[in-house]
């Protein structure tokens, strides 16, 4: 199986979780945080569903530099919009891996703010580092929804909301 066809398949066997952990975020706690250093609880959900869009911006460019191009998180009003912010750009991640061809991956691609340069990796790599940044952030939010009472859904099996003791 081709890398770009690994890609693919844990791009869409993700999407499901995230797409049912995001499902439960509840616009009302919005604001709230574990910590005065965490996120709330927007900012992180909000993070798990732009996470894909690193797909495209990986495979379409050579670097990404916050002293050009500042983060500006999108402006999301309830969970309604999180989950087409994240639908719409799992879409995209998707298509974009469809039309990828497997030497684009060797390419490097930096990440930098200005001469201060963070990393430089194969796109492969990055990508890879996308999509384990969806499942490490996806398992934050769910601490936060726990510390919330909000039941959480199963990842990888059932969660211990979904088991019958």
């Amino acid at each position: 199986m081709s890398t770009l066809a690994v890609f693919l398949k844990q791009l869409e066997q993700e999407a499901i979780t995230t797409r049912k952990m995001l499902s439960r975020v509840p616009e009302e706690k919005f604001t709230w945080q574990p910590h005065q250093k965490s996120m709330t609880l927007k900012q992180l959900a909000t993070h798990v569903a732009e996470l894909p869009s690193w797909v495209g911006i990986t495979l379409n460019t050579s670097e990404l530099d916050f002293s050009k191009n500042p983060y500006r998180p999108v402006e999301i009003s309830g969970t309604k919009d999180l989950l087409e912010y994240f639908e719409t750009n799992q879409k995209d991640a998707v298509e974009q891996i469809r039309k990828a061809k497997e030497e684009q991956l060797d390419d490097k691609w930096v990440l930098r703010n200005g001469e201060e340069i963070y990393s430089t990796n194969s796109k492969e790599d990055v990508i890879r580092m996308s999509i384990n940044q969806t499942v490490h952030h996806r398992a934050q939010l769910g601490v936060y929804l726990r510390l919330l009472d909000v039941p959480i859904p199963g990842s990888y099996g059932p969660s211990a909301d979904e088991m019958k003791f």
